[in-house]
């Protein structure tokens, strides 16, 4: 079964720790920005040591295992929320103590990217739900309509009802070295969810199921080791079944195939009653689109899957309880997701 970390409320300790990139000095304005958007919502904060380096990643690896350990091990700290993700967590997973954690109270870990490479494995392995959608310097944005900021789902019993804004943003990053300070997310660009098949007359979606999933680039190399071992979760949880969600961050098509065949091979869809693909701007290959890599690797599952949803590296971001039982339901002009936490 999956263990809830108990709701956020004022006063609480947040921890910050960087167990993948690390904040160099030109982005610290926007740290300050983004911690302090945490005050204001009423949270102490918790500087760890590992944040700053200008190689790829923040600390040596012990030593980033180690704080992460501590700070979600540490009853007086009830989430932790990296700044960002970045490309190397995965030399944490056989460094943290997952023996320590296992007798611990369960403590939110927040993220997306890079960090899905733990929240994975906290989830499956350890058993602990995480929250998947912002990072520590999304926080100052404000959610969108229609969507939840993430201390809404951490700080609330739920159940949580969100629903796509039916725009997104086309332009990439903001500039946090010029304007640090920037809270308001610019979506330029119309678009809502799509369901495989529509256009063959596939009909609408109404399902259920317990939430998993990640960065397709990242958690493809932990498929198939404990720390990723999403067939045992399904099987765990047979009676509600899975929704997966997954989203490409940068690689082109035929990577994204290949990782979602490994995936599928893996058995990561053997217990999924639905799966959500994430908006993406990863490019496409000379002959296949990122549309096109799922429909070679997940098109004849033969359950519903649906695809631009606002769960990855294209904002807005939708934040997702992984362990959380999900209703999913796309009708018409209806784009919507409920989670339960329980």
């Amino acid at each position: 079964m999956v263990s809830f970390p108990r709701p956020l409320q004022p006063g609480d300790r947040i921890g910050v720790t960087a167990p993948s990139s690390g904040v160099q000095e030109s982005m610290r304005a926007r740290l300050d920005v983004a911690l302090r958007a945490l005050e204001v919502r009423g949270y102490r904060v918790v500087l760890g040591d590992c944040l700053g380096t200008d190689g790829v990643v923040s600390a040596p690896k012990e030593q980033r295992a180690g704080e992460l350990t501590a700070m979600l091990a540490d009853p007086s700290i009830r989430a932790v929320v990296p700044p960002w993700g970045g490309e190397l967590a995965i030399d944490l997973l056989d460094r943290i103590a997952w023996d320590e954690l296992a007798d611990a109270e369960p403590t939110w870990l927040v993220g997306y990217s890079d960090l899905t490479t733990v929240m994975l494995p906290v989830t499956v392995h350890l058993g602990w739900a995480t929250l998947h959608g912002s990072n520590l310097m999304d926080t100052p944005y404000a959610a969108p309509a229609g969507l939840l900021h993430w201390t809404d789902i951490a700080s609330g019993a739920g159940p949580f009802v969100q629903s796509s804004p039916g725009r997104y943003r086309s332009t990439g990053w903001d500039d946090y070295v010029g304007q640090p300070g920037v809270d308001t997310l610019r979506l330029d660009a119309p678009g809502g969810w799509r369901v495989l098949g529509h256009d063959l007359g596939a009909g609408p979606v109404d399902v259920s199921g317990r939430l998993v999933g990640g960065c397709i680039e990242v958690v493809g190399p932990v498929a198939a080791t404990p720390y990723g071992d999403v067939r045992s979760f399904g099987r765990e949880h047979a009676g509600d079944g899975l929704v997966v969600y997954l989203e490409a961050c940068e690689d082109n098509a035929y990577s994204i195939a290949r990782v979602l065949h490994s995936l599928r091979l893996a058995g990561w869809f053997e217990h999924a009653n639905a799966i959500l693909i994430g908006r993406t701007s990863a490019p496409d290959a000379p002959d296949l689109t990122q549309t096109g890599a799922v429909v070679d690797a997940l098109g004849d599952l033969g359950i519903p899957v649906v695809l631009d949803v606002e769960c990855g590296h294209v904002a807005p971001y939708l934040p997702l309880v992984n362990g959380a039982l999900a209703r999913v339901v796309v009708d018409g002009d209806r784009n919507e997701i409920t989670q339960t936490l329980g």
